[in-house]
């Protein structure tokens, strides 16, 4: 099979869908990877890097979508992406298409394959490859939210830790998954006061147990995301419902009871954001005020720390790309029913559940899908 690697094109990506070391392992099993040039600069990867690797180098990115077979990247296409896709081509990169209509009907429109890395689950119905970037997310939330708690930066002023004498911040995460996880252990460890709340019992239980009394645990309820919000000086917003739009757990009216320059920052605006008042930003600009809320809702946090998050994301993402230049597309997903769960678009039809709800759009079952 021929694997295509274009250079990311979103505002301040700098990661790249192969390192040159899984470009190494995919030429060790007999097949062939273009690589646009310098689309690995961000991680510190050169061309020469990729053609040690075995890869071939193209001038541009449509001499890398025209001769793929299978399109590996990291972030969701851009328009001028997506008019390079073609039917029977793959694709196998983040797409977040339950906020996105105009990335679905475009997807749907080229006729691509298009598997999604965060609705590929594991057996212990996790989400693997959406797993390491959450982690990295989870993390920059709270270095992203201290910064923006700067008063040079808009914010209240205040230092996550104190200092002896000075309370410190109050950190308030919603939702105790992986990215709420990372995110308290990020806070709890620079000293500051942090609340994780959720609704899943068990959930709770596990981060009791591992924070002890260095956070405070609370049962999500709308009353006492106000309460808690009203108090905060930083909200991490780490919801996830998989393939889903987020809930939008801060209203706008809850911004008039918090504390003028206080930061909220919303780390699920891949899904649409659990905020009301949020919406996409970038590196480049990344916070915006609303109502003396600070809010910082970039929308690839990882891109800004591309070389551990390119490693991360490559160590879960490579095995699926193996089976499948190595199986075909059809055969590893019907060998892989959790691979088989990342199949979002094929032949123009939405073959995810949850993404064809929020969109509204008609919905094909994968398992239709192979046996077509």
């Amino acid at each position: 099979m021929l694997i295509g690697v274009p250079k990311e094109i979103k505002n301040h990506e700098y990661r790249v869908g192969l390192t040159p070391e899984s470009v190494a392992e995919l030429v060790t099993h007999g097949h062939s990877v273009q690589v646009e040039t310098n689309a690995g600069i961000g991680i510190g990867a050169d061309d020469s890097a990729y053609r040690a690797a075995g890869a071939t180098i193209s001038d541009t990115a449509s001499e890398v979508f025209a001769g793929a077979e299978m399109i590996v990247k990291v972030k969701e296409p851009q328009p001028a992406e997506c008019k390079m896709l073609r039917p029977g081509q793959l694709l196998y990169t983040y797409l977040h298409l339950a906020p996105d209509p105009d990335q679905a009907r475009a997807l749907m429109a080229s006729g691509v394959t298009a598997i999604a890395y965060e609705t590929v689950t594991s057996p212990s119905g996790g989400l693997p490859l959406l797993k390491p970037m959450s982690q990295v997310a989870g993390r920059m939330s709270v270095q992203a939210g201290a910064t923006a708690l700067e008063k040079a930066h808009g914010g209240r002023g205040v230092l996550l830790g104190g200092v002896p004498g000075v309370r410190p911040a109050s950190v308030v995460v919603l939702g105790g998954g992986v990215v709420g996880f990372n995110a308290a252990q990020m806070a709890v460890g620079l000293g500051a006061d942090v609340t994780i709340l959720d609704r899943n019992p068990d959930v709770l239980e596990r981060l009791a147990i591992h924070f002890e009394s260095r956070a405070k645990t609370a049962y999500s309820t709308r009353t006492r995301v106000a309460e808690l919000v009203a108090e905060a000086d930083l909200v991490v917003g780490a919801v996830l419902i998989p393939g889903a739009a987020a809930p939008k757990l801060v209203t706008r009216a809850d911004l008039a009871t918090m504390k003028p320059g206080a930061v909220l920052v919303d780390v699920a605006i891949d899904q649409g954001g659990c905020f009301e008042t949020s919406h996409p930003t970038t590196h480049a600009e990344p916070t915006f005020e609303v109502d003396g809320i600070v809010h910082y809702c970039v929308a690839n946090m990882p891109g800004a720390v591309a070389r551990t998050s390119t490693y991360a994301l490559n160590n879960v993402t490579l095995p699926h790309a193996l089976r499948m230049a190595d199986l075909g597309w059809q055969e590893a997903l019907r060998r892989d029913p959790h691979l088989r769960n990342g199949l979002n678009v094929w032949n123009g039809r939405i073959t995810c559940a949850a993404v064809a709800e929020a969109l509204d759009l008609d919905y094909q079952s994968a398992d239709k899908v192979l046996a077509e």
